[in-house]
């Protein structure tokens, strides 16, 4: 449809990709054509149901592996005069737990599709839209791309060098008229996130002493679902941030964007302590509190058991 834009998202077989492509087909106005991209199409029957009469019309689907250089040209190159106004990088991994016992090669997995996939999609689509002087790239990145969690180390890491590299590529694409948009989520309630913690409980970690095993199951885990509960946010709310970006693009939005307010402050503490200690230290005491030393003393006292 002439003066329609093409919207191509990554990841979009669940959670806040699938939210996304659906809330922008069903644009009321119809200004948005989405490729929604996913690695295996066996798994697009959720995103077909909820795309609804959307599917097929203003949305259509693509296999795209972020791992892959050749299913990225191979996508790209698929897409009429590989035009591709708005970019949305979506797909991304999570890891979790004590360093100890994670091998070398998971955390290289979790940099190959959060950092390396942008990367792969950007190379592909950013000569395209500095030729045509215009277009808008979209990384959904994390809180924790600005503040460090414990036991989130490798996660955090790969998000921390997705901020890195957006904040000097943003500087170079405003020559081109290109924008550049980061999307910051807190904890978010989906079937992967929910999964990831029922996996983690069940693991064993060896290589781990048992006190840091301990920690990790019997604080961090209990603390981070009561976060969740509390703070977490649902894919529907994350996609309103994303489609909101892309209506007023010509309104140059923000290159950072928080999905949620209630991490405002932890994010603060970082930035109004230059040393660093401040923010380190909230995160012991918020951690490390009275329910640590219950856990601790119930540890104990297994042992001399």
């Amino acid at each position: 449809i002439p003066g329609q834009k093409v919207v191509l998202i990554t990841g979009c077989s669940s959670g806040i990709g699938l939210r996304m492509a659906v809330m922008l087909a069903n644009d009321e106005q119809k200004r948005y054509h989405v490729i929604a991209t996913m690695r295996d199409l066996k798994r697009k029957d959720k995103l077909v149901e909820a795309a609804g009469d959307a599917y097929g019309k203003t949305l259509s689907l693509a296999v795209l592996d972020v791992c892959s250089d050749e299913s990225v040209k191979q996508c790209i190159n698929g897409i009429k005069d590989r035009h591709v106004d708005i970019l949305i990088n979506n797909a991304g991994i999570g890891l979790v737990g004590p360093l100890e016992s994670i091998p070398i090669e998971e955390m290289k997995k979790v940099f190959e599709t959060n950092f390396f996939g942008v990367i792969r999609m950007i190379k592909e689509v950013m000569p395209d839209m500095k030729k045509r002087r215009g277009g808008h790239i979209i990384v959904v990145s994390s809180v924790m791309g600005l503040q460090g969690v414990v036991f989130n180390d490798v996660y955090a890491a790969s998000k921390f060098a997705m901020e890195g590299f957006c904040e000097s590529l943003a500087v170079q694409l405003l020559k081109f008229n290109v924008t550049l948009s980061m999307i910051e989520p807190g904890p978010v309630h989906t079937e992967f996130e929910a999964k990831m913690i029922q996996d983690v409980r069940q693991k064993e970690y060896p290589g781990t002493d048992p006190e840091t095993v301990n920690y990790f199951k019997n604080v961090y885990l209990p603390s981070s679902v009561d976060i969740f509960e509390a703070l977490g946010q649902t894919p529907d709310d994350i996609a309103k941030v994303s489609s909101h970006l892309i209506y007023f693009i010509s309104n140059s939005p923000r290159f950072r964007n928080m999905t949620n307010p209630l991490y405002t402050p932890i994010v603060a503490l970082k930035y109004a302590d230059e040393t660093g200690g401040l923010s380190v230290h909230a995160f012991y005491h918020m951690l490390f509190n009275l329910v640590c030393s219950y856990a601790l003393i119930s540890f104990h006292c297994r042992l001399v058991i």
